[in-house]
């Protein structure tokens, strides 16, 4: 029973372990089509064989840095064998985030609605 309870926190510690170290291993890399990216979440299969590493862009093209990074996912996991103390490292897949950007978009017209409610008043 013990045991069973263990394995979802032991992906959750992983899956923030690989977090960290790809967030290492991305400012290493050369590639001008990736900006200033910050990674938001990483989600593991249960079997360790995919990660889905959802990311925004604070500077560059979103849609450049997603292809840049998948394409660099072999070169930032064999990185994550080095650095990680687990059996299978998982394949990456880096999925652009739009949370962040809709939250600014959502933020900016809250902004404009209580302008306009202002000098209604």
């Amino acid at each position: 029973m013990r045991h069973k309870r263990s394995i979802p926190n032991r992906g959750f510690r992983i899956a923030d372990q690989i977090q960290r170290d790809l967030a290492e291993l991305i400012r290493e890399l050369k590639d001008p089509r990736i900006g200033l990216v910050t990674l938001h979440l990483v989600e593991v299969t249960p079997d360790y064989a995919h990660a889905k590493v959802y990311f925004s862009v604070l500077v560059g093209d979103a849609k450049e840095c997603e292809t840049a990074l998948n394409e660099a996912a072999g070169y930032l996991r064999n990185g994550l064998f080095k650095r990680l103390s687990i059996h299978t490292v998982p394949t990456l897949h880096f999925l652009f985030d739009r949370t962040t950007e809709r939250a600014a978009e959502l933020n900016a017209l809250i902004q404009e609605a209580n302008a306009t409610r202002a000098k209604e008043d």
